[in-house]
């Protein structure tokens, strides 16, 4: 399609000699659980019926003149600035539930796997795409009444399965601000550093509970994150104060807690998100201070990093204003891991979670 986002996996020719920009800069840069009924009553309670939910119909419909394919329909979804790829990821699945013309369970299964597999190499850095294709083939497949119907009964339960799967990974931001309310008092002071959406949501709801705060946002380089997340705040009529990354030891005394958003949450309990958290937590535990991560349960994967180097790489540009001599080498890694030991909660779909309990979940959510 002419006007689809295009595969970040793609590297020019012209840019051989240097690291390849990957899918996780182009998808920050574009874009600025247990699985149970009780927890779509969870969902559906906290947040109600949203308008968004009705574009489900629209948007999927199967055009007639060209062959269905999952990489647009997710590029359709990620139209959407406040949708989550990995939830972009989640509607396409479910689309190909609805325009598959398989005959038999074996067949449509074979064909979600081939969807899912083609969205998880098309971005091969996101770990929150990747998690949530494969919790959504957990969930949608693995259950035995299929076994006992007819194959347009089956197909009918798949596709109801996957868009209840679909409605709470998209519901979950809103539940996950609502448990985060009781831990934001009046006259504390947060730091965040980078832009996350859900650890915004967080915050707008707080404002709009009359919650008085004020804001300590992180310069964010290398993609300078910064700027989106402060405007919103500010449009809010939030205080908030700008620091470069260097000045946040000499800031910490005046925070009174630590939030940050995760691109995936870890089988220890860590959390892998962009570059500089890890410093951040490890300033804050020596000062006593709580990290706070807010994290959808899609974003649990069964990674278990031993340290920093043990990530599936991740670069992106980095501009220092001057030339930079060839001989000199620069990290340009984007997103680095903070282990479980210097974080203090994990606000989740699921629940507000304490690291050592990650584990557990994880086991369930793959079961």
């Amino acid at each position: 399609m002419a006007d689809a986002l295009p595969n970040p996996n793609f590297n020019s020719s012209a840019h051989d000699n240097i690291p390849k920009v990957s899918a996780y800069y182009h998808t920050r840069a574009a874009h600025h659980g247990v699985v149970t009924s009780d927890w779509l009553a969870q969902a559906q309670a906290a947040v109600g019926h949203d308008p968004a939910d009705d574009i489900t119909a629209n948007s999927s419909s199967p055009d007639s003149r060209k062959p269905f394919s999952v990489i647009d329909e997710s590029n359709n979804w990620r139209r959407q600035p406040d949708l989550a790829e990995a939830v972009a990821a989640i509607r396409a699945l479910a689309a190909v539930i609805r325009s598959s013309e398989a005959t038999t369970m074996m067949e449509l299964e074979i064909e979600l796997k081939r969807a899912s597999d083609s969205l998880k190499s098309w971005d091969t850095t996101s770990i929150s795409l990747t998690a949530g294709c494969d919790l959504f083939m957990r969930f949608v497949t693995r259950t035995s009444a299929l076994e006992y119907e007819d194959f347009n009964s089956a197909k009918s339960r798949l596709l109801e399965r996957a868009e209840k799967f679909g409605e709470i990974s998209y519901k979950a931001r809103k539940t996950i601000a609502m448990l985060s309310q009781d831990f934001i008092f009046d006259g504390c002071t947060i730091l965040v550093h980078g832009f996350s959406r859900l650890v915004l949501e967080v915050l707008k709801l707080a404002a709009q509970n009359k919650k008085l705060f004020r804001v300590f946002c992180t310069e964010g380089r290398p993609d300078q994150t910064r700027l989106p997340l402060s405007n919103e705040l500010a449009k809010l009529d939030v205080p908030v104060k700008l620091l470069i990354d260097s000045a946040v030891a000499y800031s910490m005394d005046e925070a009174d807690m630590i939030f940050v958003g995760a691109d995936g949450v870890v089988e220890s309990g860590g959390i892998i998100n962009m570059m500089g958290t890890y410093q951040i937590a490890l300033v804050a535990h020596s000062m006593n201070k709580p990290v706070y991560v807010a994290a959808e349960s899609y974003k649990f994967a069964r990674l278990y990093p031993l340290d920093q180097k043990d990530l599936t790489p991740a670069f992106c540009p980095i501009d220092f204003g001057v030339p930079i001599p060839s001989k000199v080498e620069v990290e340009t890694s984007a997103r680095d891991y903070t282990p479980p030991q210097y974080l203090t909660l994990l606000f989740t779909d699921l629940g507000v979670l304490t690291p050592s309990v990650v584990s557990d979940e994880l086991i369930q959510l793959y079961l």
